[in-house]
């Protein structure tokens, strides 16, 4: 699990001094909840992302523990590196907007055909509390030829989630190649 500091003071120059130190200055906030600002170590939260299963996973700040979702992130344009990160709270029974990953399953047969595999969108926004969250969308890509996509509403729907996305957007396709 990862655990960071509760930063006390959020001014410039203790974010600059955090950094300096190994840290990632992070914010977590929920619906009805008080932000929480804090800081983990770069590299152990790097590594505790890398190695998530799942869409949600735990975060301890001072003696509590959170379930969060990283909501968004910054990095610093010259070196890449992730200077900020927002932690959204995963509460229980409280609907938000998440982005779940689309994964892709086979090879498809198009690939034969002078065809590549074009993946459009890598993540589809949707509404949903956080017990009906799906791990991630599996597309079947076997059957796809040269010309062939897979659209948002051809997507499998999932009890209490909501796609937000447009249904005529796609998602993954085989194009032909020059």
């Amino acid at each position: 699990m990862l655990s960071g500091i509760i930063r006390e003071s959020i001014s410039k120059s203790d974010a600059k001094t955090l950094r300096k130190n190994g840290y990632l200055i992070a914010n977590i906030y929920g619906k009805g909840k008080e932000n929480i600002h804090c800081a983990f170590k770069r590299n152990a939260f790097i590594r505790e992302v890398k190695n998530k299963t799942d869409l949600i996973f735990e975060v301890e700040v001072g003696t509590q523990k959170y379930p969060v979702v990283i909501q968004e992130y910054q990095k610093d344009p010259v070196t890449s590196e992730i200077i900020h990160v927002d932690l959204m709270l995963a509460q229980q029974g409280v609907e938000a907007k998440y982005s779940v990953k689309v994964r892709t399953v086979g090879i498809p047969k198009g690939l034969k055909n002078k065809g590549v595999l074009m993946m459009s969108k890598k993540r589809i926004k949707v509404k949903s509390k956080p017990e009906n969250l799906p791990k991630d969308y599996e597309i079947n890509v076997t059957n796809l030829d040269v010309g062939d996509v897979v659209l948002v509403r051809d997507l499998p729907a999932f009890d209490g989630v909501k796609i937000v996305e447009r249904d005529d957007v796609a998602i993954v396709g085989v194009i032909k190649s020059r």
